[in-house]
């Protein structure tokens, strides 16, 4: 009887271990999901690679190590003399590193400017709706339109006029419940996002919505063409889709080793990134906006808990060129800290197919990008402006 409940024991701590061993593999598997399915989210539009592009091809001749030039690399050397040992660095040595400057080097473009070409409309980014009343449409009224914002597949936004001479305000749910209700409203239905344009049933429901709402309010709507609108959000998309580019410069072991998190964690945070719960290190402007972002070449995301243990063969940059303002000059400080992590990891350039980048392949991918931004600079779309943000997003 002690011999088979020895067994019993034995056979019940068997399956315990084992449920623990399955949980943590089912922890880990779903991390990756979530990461995968929100990286899917953010870049799964039609998202174009222009190292794999024919016309910025890298030239021939098999894997031949990238070199950035001597002067280059002696800047590298000037203002981040980053040496690190063969063994591994824990993170919290990260203060060892010189700090580089975290601030970016890259020109603000004048605020007149930008104003000047975002006033000068996005060829139909919105389908918008004006109505108009005698009388003060009362907030009470407006409260279950604003709450719709979001049955139509692309975000909504509301603005109202209080009289003739008032300016134009915004009107969320929160502000209109203490407002005193207004004479004239702008309905704004975005007509594209990376996801696509707006469908016409989508445009439909919102004619009719608006047109109940202003026959209930006693009010007079104006409401554009729902065919003409729908053409106009196709062709829109059609543009986004051929300027909606994301550089990526891959960093890979010279002999196949891995990096260790701990280095590859204290060389960003003395570069200025810092890492974010996306499971990337992002850097950042002075305002807060992304200018570009460090990711693992390989599935796993970045987590600040398995950072001392992880281990990847290759890290990736990317660059949301429409996202982004001065592409070019934000690609070079990109280049500038891709050299830096390169020569500090012990490792080489390479694009997606791991084919050595070389100066001319690095300068294609750089005037392709500018070319990217001017087309879109032409449509009225300044890159990184607050249009291009939200058709971008």
């Amino acid at each position: 009887m002690d011999t088979m409940g020895m067994s019993d024991l034995q056979i019940s701590l068997v399956v315990i271990g084992g449920a623990v061993v399955v949980g943590v593999a089912l922890f880990n598997w779903v991390q990756q999901r979530r990461f995968r399915r929100s990286a899917e989210e953010a870049f799964g539009h039609k998202h174009e690679d222009v190292l794999l592009e024919p016309d910025v091809s890298i030239e021939e001749g098999g894997r031949i190590e990238p070199q950035l030039g001597k002067e280059v690399l002696q800047e590298f050397q000037t203002e981040m003399s980053v040496g690190i040992a063969e063994q591994g660095i824990d993170a919290g040595e990260a203060a060892e590193f010189p700090q580089a400057d975290a601030t970016p080097k890259v020109a603000v473009p004048i605020l007149a400017e930008q104003k000047a070409i975002e006033a000068g409309g996005a060829g139909g980014i919105d389908y918008i709706v004006n109505i108009q009343s005698d009388a003060l449409i009362a907030p009470s009224g407006l409260t279950a339109v604003l709450l719709r914002k979001f049955d139509f597949g692309k975000p909504v936004h509301w603005l109202g006029q209080r009289d003739s001479g008032a300016s134009w305000e915004e009107i969320t749910v929160e502000t209109n419940e203490g407002g005193g209700g207004y004479t004239k409203l702008k309905g704004c239905l975005q007509m594209v996002d990376r996801s696509g344009p707006v469908s016409e049933v989508n445009l439909s429901e919102f004619f009719d919505m608006v047109k109940n709402f202003s026959t209930h309010m006693n009010a007079i709507a104006d409401l554009p063409d729902i065919r003409h609108a729908h053409a106009q959000a196709v062709a829109l998309d059609q543009f986004c889709a051929e300027v909606d580019v994301m550089v990526s410069i891959n960093i890979i072991s010279k002999d196949g080793g891995a990096f260790t998190g701990t280095k590859i964690r204290a060389l960003a945070e003395a570069s200025g990134l810092k890492l974010e719960t996306e499971g990337a290190f992002s850097y950042r402007d002075e305002s807060g906006a992304v200018l570009f972002s460090l990711n693992n070449f390989d599935s796993a995301p970045f987590l600040p808990d398995n950072m001392r243990t992880f281990t990847t063969h290759g890290v990736t940059f990317l660059l949301d060129v429409p996202r982004v303002k001065n592409g070019e000059r934000v690609f070079d400080q990109m280049m500038h800290l891709a050299g830096i992590f390169s020569t500090t990891l012990g490792g080489m350039l390479v694009d997606d197919n791991r084919i050595s980048l070389t100066d001319s392949g690095i300068v294609k991918i750089k005037q392709h990008l500018g070319s990217m931004q001017d087309m879109m600079r032409a449509r009225n779309i300044l890159a990184g402006g607050e249009i291009s943000l939200r058709l971008f997003a």
